[in-house]
C-alpha cells in the first residue's frame, strides 16, 4: 500500500521534512515515489508547501495519508479555498 508520509531531513534536533508518497513497508528514509512539498515546524507560523495536484492525484490511486500529512493537507485546501475566494 502507498502512505503519504513525512520523510525528515535536517541536522540533529533541527528537523525538517519532505511530504512524499512511498511504499509503506519502506523504512522512513527508502526511496520515494514521488515528493509532494515540504513542512518545517520550527518556523512560526509553519512553513509548508504542498502540491495538491499531486496529493490528488496518489489519494485518488489509494495512497493513504498518515495524521500529520492529512492534517496538513486540510490547511493546504483551506489556504487555497480562500486565496481563491479573495482574488473573485
Amino acid at each position: 500500500m502507498i502512505k503519504l508520509r513525512l520523510m525528515r531531513f535536517g541536522a540533529k534536533k533541527k528537523p525538517s521534512y519532505r511530504i512524499v508518497a512511498i511504499n509503506s513497508i519502506r523504512a522512513r528514509q527508502s526511496k520515494t515515489l514521488d515528493t509532494l512539498g515540504y513542512y518545517n515546524p520550527r518556523t512560526e507560523p509553519l512553513e509548508f508547501k504542498l502540491d495538491l495536484n499531486r496529493v490528488n492525484y496518489w489519494l485518488s490511486r489509494g495512497a493513504k495519508p498518515s495524521e500529520t500529512v492529512n492534517s496538513l493537507i486540510d490547511r493546504a485546501a483551506k489556504g487555497q479555498k480562500s486565496t481563491q475566494a479573495s482574488k473573485s
